[in-house]
C-alpha cells in the first residue's frame, strides 16, 4: 500500500461525514435541493473511501485513516454547520422580576416579541416570545441575560414562521430590512 492512500482514505472521509452532517441539517432546515445536491457529492466521495479501505483492509493504517476520518467528518461537520447557522429559533423568556420588561428590551434591539403576562409559582411573571435566526440566537440571549439574570430562558426549533408583517426579529442586529417573512 502506497503511504498516501491512508491518507486519501482519511481526507475522503473527513469531506463525505462533513457534508452529510450539514446535508442533514439542510433537510431539517427544509432545503430539498441544496440537501440532495450535497447527497450527490457525498456518496460519490464516499464509494471512494469505502473502497479504498476495502481494497486495503489487511492494513491496519487503512482501517485507522477510515475511523478516524469519520470522527475528525463527524466534529468538522458540526463545526461548520455552527458557523452557517442555519435555520430559525423560538427563545421563550419567563421574567418573575416585575421592574424588568424583557420584552421591551428585546423591541429596542429590533426583535419582534409577544408578551403575556403570566403566573408563577412566587407571583405574576412575564411570559415573553420570539424568532430569531439562529445566526442572531446569541445576540438575543445575551440581551436578555443582560436584561434579566433570573429569567428562565427556553430555545426552541423552528420549522417555518410566516406571517405578513416585516420580521424584524429575523434580521440580523443591524441589518437592513429585506421584505416580508416567507415560507
Amino acid at each position: 500500500m502506497a503511504w498516501y492512500i491512508p491518507v486519501l482514505i482519511f481526507s475522503a472521509r473527513i469531506v463525505d461525514v462533513s457534508l452529510g452532517t450539514i446535508r442533514m441539517m439542510l433537510v431539517v432546515a427544509g432545503h430539498r435541493w441544496i440537501s440532495a445536491f450535497l447527497g450527490f457529492f457525498e456518496v460519490i466521495i464516499w464509494v471512494l473511501a469505502v473502497g479504498w479501505a476495502i481494497r486495503y483492509l489487511d492494513h491496519i493504517l487503512a482501517l485507522l485513516a477510515y475511523a478516524g476520518g469519520f470522527s475528525t467528518g463527524v466534529f468538522m461537520g458540526m463545526l461548520i454547520e455552527s458557523k452557517l447557522a442555519f435555520g430559525l429559533r423560538m427563545i421563550r423568556v419567563i421574567n418573575p422580576n416585575a421592574e424588568v420588561d424583557v420584552a421591551a428590551g428585546l423591541r429596542q434591539e429590533g426583535y419582534r416579541v409577544t408578551r403575556i403576562e403570566g403566573s408563577g409559582m412566587s407571583g405574576p411573571v412575564e411570559v415573553a416570545f420570539t424568532v430569531v435566526r439562529r445566526r442572531s440566537l446569541d445576540h438575543a440571549r445575551d440581551i436578555i441575560r443582560r436584561l434579566a439574570p433570573s429569567a428562565f430562558m427556553t430555545v426552541e426549533r423552528v420549522d417555518r414562521a410566516t406571517g405578513e408583517l416585516e420580521a424584524a426579529s429575523l434580521r440580523r442586529p443591524g441589518a437592513q430590512s429585506r421584505g416580508l417573512l416567507r415560507k
